[in-house]
């Protein structure tokens, strides 16, 4: 994946839906496969890369260590990738809240489901028998950090294209943690950075190929 320009890319990829339905249900460190819906979204986001940036290998190809994102990866990376799975990308815990519905949190632990809805974006919130917000946050950086240095783009002259699947959670705080941007980061849906010195965001949201 070459441009005119030769500027660096980081192009991160939310995994598709899951055989757990991730469009309902809060899995975060529960270890569920793709569904077939979900191979379908991340080989519609890999021909929607392919489109706009041409067919060329990536340089790198990270992933979270959990399988639908180890096997998204593989879907829009290609077979001949190596894929280097990064522990701290792994989901946030969602403790008690693991694995349900709003609907059901909400029937099932209502005390906590009240103070969640008050509180889920305060950086000290903790999901009940799970992780907090901050210490999620300060987990994934460590992983940024990882990432970088394997791929060493910020001291690197020569460009590069790097790929990242993972999760909603983990991919909002990757943008925030490089350009301060906070996209949505829908199932099989596309973020684009460029480091140009420093990092910014030349496509965020990217959904067109899902519709």
């Amino acid at each position: 994946m070459t441009t005119a320009t030769q500027r660096s890319r980081l192009i991160l990829v939310r995994h598709g839906e899951t055989e757990g339905e991730s469009s309902i249900r809060y899995h975060g460190r529960t270890d569920v496969a793709l569904s077939d819906l979900g191979r379908q979204q991340l080989r519609a986001a890999r021909d929607e890369i392919i489109r706009r940036h041409g067919p060329a290998r990536f340089d790198h190809v990270f992933a979270s260590p959990l399988i639908r994102a180890i096997e998204g990866a593989r879907i829009v990376g290609g077979d001949p990738a190596t894929i280097v799975t990064i522990n701290d990308f792994a989901e946030v815990h969602f403790g008690r809240f693991e694995g349900l519905t709003a609907e059901e949190i909400c029937e099932r632990y209502p005390q906590d489901y009240a103070q969640w809805n008050a509180d889920r974006l305060a950086p000290t919130y903790t999901y009940p028998g799970g992780e907090s917000r901050t210490a999620f946050a300060e987990r994934v950086d460590r992983g940024v950090d990882q990432m970088l240095a394997h791929w060493r783009v910020e001291t690197n002259s020569t460009a590069s294209h790097a790929l990242v699947v993972a999760h909603r959670g983990v991919i909002r705080q990757i943008v925030r943690r490089l350009t301060g941007a906070q996209p949505n980061v829908e199932l099989g849906s596309i973020q684009v950075l460029e480091f140009e010195g420093q990092w910014h965001p030349l496509a965020l949201d990217v959904i067109e190929h899902l519709i």
